[in-house]
C-alpha cells in the first residue's frame, strides 16, 4: 500500500489534512469534528467494536473500520454472516467505510478525482486481505462513487429512504399549498394537535446548554432501549457536539408544565438538514411527526436548504411530504462461495427496490398535480 497509508485515529491523519478533502462536500457527518468527536467519546473504539483504520492517500481520505459485528450501520448484512458461518467461515471481522451511527448519503472516496478515489478503494480492498478480513462494505455513499465501486467490481446494492425536497417554498404554507387537499387537512389537524399540548423551541449554536443535553439525552436513552436494547451514543458525545459543532446542530425540544418531554436531533449541512435521533418520556398524539418531519421542513425553508433526510425507513413520511430515495451500498466479499449467491440475491433486490420506489410515488404521493 505504497500509496495509502493506514490511521488508528482520524487525529493520525489531522484536521487539515482531513477537511482540506471532506469540507467541500458540506456534508457535516464526514467532518473531521464529527469522526473526531465519536473517537474521543469511546463512542466508537476496539471496546465497542469499531476499530478506526481510516486510510489517507494525496488529495484523499477514506473513513474505514474494522468491524467485530454488524450493529448501528443500517444496511443489513446479518443473514450473509449467519449464512457463511453456518457453512464454517468467518464473517467477522469484516471492513466498514461509513459515518458511525449515521445512515446518511455522503462521500466515502473523499477526493476531489476519479483516480485517486479509485486509489483509495483499491487501498481499501488490499487491506481486507492483509486484515483477514471476510468482506469490504461502504454504506451511504454518494451515487457517482456507487457507480465507480461497481466498475471496480464490488457488489451494489439499492435501498430506499424517505427525503423532503424544498421546491423553492418560502414558507410552510408554500408547501402546503402544494399538496393535495384531503393532505393539507391532514397536516393542519396533525399539527394543531400537537402544538396545542406544547410549547416548542428551536435551539442552535450559543443557545445550546448542557441542561438541554442531559434532557435530550433522556429521550435518547429510552428511543435506544426501546429499538436496540443498548444505544450507541454516549452523555459524552452529545457535549462534544455541543462544543464542537454547535453550528452545524439543530435541536428541537418540546416543553409541557415547564418540563421537556421530547426532543428531536438534527445537523444541518450546506444543502441539507438531517434528522437523526428523537425521543420522548410522554406520549403526546402527532408530536413526532410535529418535531421530526414539520418542524424539520419549516426549519429547513427558513434557512434555504433543498431537502430534509429524515433518517432509515418510514413509510409513513410519505403522506407528510417525504418521498421515496434511492440510496446505495457497495460490497467486496473476499471469498466467491459467498459473494457469487450475494451477488444473485442482489440482483434480484435492486430490480425490486426500484419497482417499490416507482408504485409508492405513483401511488401514494401527497403532492397535487401542479404541486408534483
Amino acid at each position: 500500500m505504497t500509496s495509502v497509508s493506514v490511521h488508528s485515529s482520524i487525529t493520525d491523519i489531522g484536521r487539515a489534512a482531513w477537511d482540506g478533502a471532506a469540507a467541500a462536500s458540506g456534508n457535516p457527518f464526514v467532518s473531521f469534528d464529527f469522526l473526531d468527536i465519536l473517537e474521543k467519546s469511546g463512542c466508537v473504539g476496539p471496546s465497542t467494536g469499531w476499530t478506526p483504520c481510516h486510510l489517507a492517500a494525496a488529495g484523499g481520505v477514506m473513513p474505514l473500520y474494522l468491524k467485530t459485528h454488524s450493529q448501528g450501520e443500517y444496511v443489513f448484512d446479518h443473514a450473509w454472516a449467519d449464512a457463511y458461518e453456518r457453512a464454517g467461515g468467518r464473517y467477522y471481522p469484516k471492513l466498514l467505510s461509513a459515518s458511525p451511527f449515521s445512515p446518511v448519503t455522503g462521500p466515502r472516496l473523499i477526493a476531489a478525482n476519479d483516480d485517486t478515489r479509485r486509489t483509495l478503494l483499491a487501498g481499501a480492498v488490499e487491506l481486507t486481505g492483509k486484515l483477514r478480513a471476510s468482506s469490504l462494505h461502504v454504506t451511504f455513499p454518494l451515487e457517482d462513487e456507487w457507480r465507480l465501486m461497481g466498475e471496480a467490481g464490488l457488489l451494489q446494492r439499492q435501498d430506499q429512504q424517505f427525503h423532503w425536497h424544498n421546491a423553492g417554498y418560502a414558507t410552510f404554507d408554500d408547501f402546503l399549498a402544494a399538496l393535495s387537499s384531503s393532505h393539507r387537512k391532514t397536516i393542519r389537524r396533525e399539527r394543531r394537535l400537537a402544538q396545542a399540548e406544547v410549547e416548542i423551541v428551536a435551539l442552535s449554536g450559543g443557545d445550546l446548554t448542557e441542561d438541554h443535553w442531559d434532557a435530550f439525552f433522556g429521550f435518547y436513552l429510552d428511543t435506544g432501549a426501546r429499538k436496540w436494547g443498548r444505544p450507541y451514543l454516549n452523555r459524552l458525545f452529545f457535549s462534544l457536539l455541543g462544543e464542537r459543532m454547535a453550528d452545524k446542530t439543530l435541536l428541537i425540544l418540546a416543553k409541557r408544565n415547564g418540563a421537556y418531554v421530547a426532543g428531536a436531533l438534527n445537523l444541518i449541512g450546506a444543502d441539507a438538514l438531517y434528522g437523526r435521533h428523537w425521543g420522548a418520556v410522554e406520549d403526546i398524539p402527532f408530536l413526532h411527526f410535529e418535531l421530526c418531519y414539520y418542524q424539520a421542513i419549516e426549519q429547513a425553508i427558513g434557512l434555504g436548504l433543498a431537502r430534509v433526510e429524515a433518517g432509515a425507513q418510514g413509510g409513513h413520511k410519505i403522506a407528510r411530504g417525504y418521498l421515496p430515495q434511492a440510496v446505495h451500498s457497495a460490497h467486496f466479499i473476499a471469498d466467491p462461495a459467498l459473494r457469487a449467491p450475494v451477488a444473485r440475491y442482489l440482483a434480484q433486490e435492486r430490480q425490486a427496490v426500484a419497482g417499490e420506489i416507482d408504485a409508492l410515488t405513483r401511488t401514494y404521493s401527497p403532492f397535487s398535480h401542479r404541486g408534483a
